[in-house]
């Protein structure tokens, strides 16, 4: 059973998906010199502020952005394997852990994929064209279930609860179809505040389609 650095920080990283890092602490400093100096990837799991979640994904850095003259830098990783941490191991400055790998399960049935992709790549021009996140374009392109299952899952405006639960799942039909639903709430989303904007702007009064999206106090 492998053992790796273990960076734990807020956010989730996924296969594939690419994660800008500013190292400062010291014992980070030392894990970063030692991955890149023995060309060994480092697992990013999420810290919620009050537990650490054992499912992770494992980075490798591909670029050094910047070097400060303190230790300081600021790099650029690519996710890589997800994993789930067996055991914590105290022998260094940071922590490590070891862990097992996990991939998808082969899809029960030859589940048919492309009709799942088409939804989820038109759900995203959708969503792009409302001005309802920052990084779709390139993501709109993407026509490999896998890749495209975890780049839905990497938006911005997805949390970090929702995207731990992407990483976890092991059927890529499953993370596409969730995907699309997400997509769809986004859509929905953008377009009620989109609603109340024109209202704002306009005369105060909600048209009749609205009013049903505004749930009635209990009685």
């Amino acid at each position: 059973m492998p053992t790796i650095p273990i960076f734990p920080l807020g956010l989730v990283l996924l296969p594939g998906m690419p994660l800008p890092l500013h190292i400062f602490e010291e014992r980070y400093k030392l894990m970063i010199s030692e991955c890149m100096a023995e060309e060994k990837p480092f697992g990013i799991v999420l810290f919620d502020g009050k537990a650490i979640q054992t499912a992770g994904c494992t980075a490798r850095v591909i670029q050094v952005l910047h070097r400060y003259e303190d230790g300081r830098m600021d790099i650029l990783t690519r996710g890589e394997q997800r994993f789930v941490v067996q055991a914590l191991v105290e022998r260094k400055p940071y922590m490590e852990a070891r862990v097992a790998f996990f991939d998808d399960d082969p899809e029960a049935g030859g589940e048919d994929l492309p009709p799942l992709v088409e939804t989820g790549v038109s759900r995203l021009r959708t969503l792009a064209e409302m001005g309802g996140t920052s990084d779709i374009e390139e993501l709109s392109v993407l026509s490999d279930p896998r890749r495209l299952s975890f780049a839905i899952a990497a938006l911005e405006e997805i949390t970090p609860k929702e995207k731990q639960r992407f990483l976890e799942m092991t059927s890529i039909g499953k993370r596409l179809r969730t995907g699309v639903e997400v997509l769809e709430q986004l859509i929905e989303r953008v377009q009620l505040t989109q609603q109340i904007q024109a209202i704002i702007g306009g005369n105060g009064h909600p048209p009749k389609t609205l009013l049903g999206k505004i749930a009635a106090p209990e009685e």
